[in-house]
């Protein structure tokens, strides 16, 4: 059975509500203000946390054009990785002011470090869980050093083998990582959802007894409820103000009103779940009296027999059960019975 993990007392794990994670990412445009709005309106839409990503471009790459460094077949197509990383990381000193920020509100706030410097920092911060994201799941250095932290890990598992996944949870937990989530994810920008093979969920969380979840790239609400159905109990998804506002990352990015959609369609998912019940609510307890039972349909007089032409089932439900059909055709009438009158057993001649 895959052990739960707290994140700041909050239980993640089977039984509990997803943990609901707005990334930030490069949405911010390198504008604090615009950050905080951030943080502002992914509370409003019923985030549970904010991730932003720590690092910056000469502690993920180096500065250099040549070939290996062009982005290519992308949607940031035309730019080096030192470029892209140059527009996109959120300062340094912005983060334990946002961290402050969202504790105010009642959100976690951590991050995805992409160097051991990151991680010394965000130790400093003391932030309450990590995120390893999809493309550091071979840097195992940088996995052990995580690990050492024994915070809480989430780590997404996009473009990453089986074995692959295998040999980076071993290395957390040898390093001393005892909570751990792993997300299914497609490395794709943006995801669609034929993609995402959300049946992997299961597996996942099987073969490695951890809880599982959703870092999600693609546009769609419907994709983190059916990861939810499957036994997701972590989503990601990326957050802006407006799409329209442009950025690394706006294009496969949701707005206020369509995130906080997908939270409310995950918590009604989450609702409809519920337990295993063959119970009977009050709703359809009072439902029951249009149920079928058995009527005489046609006026009958005393001494006649019961035909299928002149009892039948059909509804309301004020008759007698319709298993006694059989039993009661070609029975004499005790009594005369008019038309619309639910059957009784003392409208029955047994004699």
């Amino acid at each position: 059975m895959p052990v739960n993990i707290k994140i700041n007392h909050r239980a993640i794990g089977a039984g509990h509500p997803a943990y609901i994670i707005a990334e930030m990412s490069a949405n911010h445009g390198k504008d604090f203000n615009q950050a905080v709005k951030i943080i502002e309106a992914a509370k409003e839409a019923g985030a549970d946390a904010v991730k932003l990503q720590t690092y910056t471009p000469d502690t993920i790459t180096i500065d250099c054009d040549n070939d290996p460094f062009r982005i290519k077949g992308t949607i940031w197509e035309g730019k080096n990785l030192y470029q892209l990383y140059s527009e996109a990381y959120t300062p340094w000193e912005w983060q334990p002011r946002l961290k402050e920020v969202a504790e105010t509100m009642g959100m976690d706030l951590f991050s995805t470090p992409f160097d051991a410097t990151a991680v010394e920092f965000l130790e400093k911060m003391n932030v309450s869980a990590y995120k390893v994201a999809s493309f550091e799941v071979v840097d195992l250095p940088l996995l052990e050093k995580i690990g050492k932290t024994r915070k809480p890990v989430i780590m997404s598992t996009g473009m990453a083998s089986l074995s692959e996944i295998d040999e980076a949870v071993s290395v957390l937990r040898r390093s001393g990582c005892t909570e751990l989530v792993l997300l299914k994810c497609v490395s794709a920008y943006p995801a669609t959802p034929q993609e995402m093979n959300l049946k992997t969920l299961p597996n996942l969380s099987d073969t490695f007894k951890v809880p599982v979840g959703l870092s999600d790239h693609s546009m769609e609400i419907s994709v983190p409820v059916a990861a939810v159905v499957l036994g997701a109990s972590v989503i990601e998804k990326h957050f802006t103000l407006a799409r329209s506002q442009g950025g690394p990352d706006s294009s496969f990015s949701l707005e206020p009103g369509e995130f906080k959609a997908m939270v409310q369609a995950v918590r009604n998912a989450e609702m409809a779940l519920g337990e295993i019940c063959y119970d009977i609510s009050e709703k359809e307890m009072e439902n029951r009296t249009f149920r079928r039972s058995l009527f005489v349909v046609d006026t009958i007089q005393k001494g006649a027999l019961f035909n299928e032409k002149n009892i039948r089932s059909i509804r309301p439900a004020h008759g007698l059960h319709t298993r006694y059909l059989n039993g009661i055709i070609n029975k004499k009438a005790a009594r005369d019975v008019v038309k619309g009158t639910p059957l009784s057993w003392d409208m029955v001649d047994f004699s």
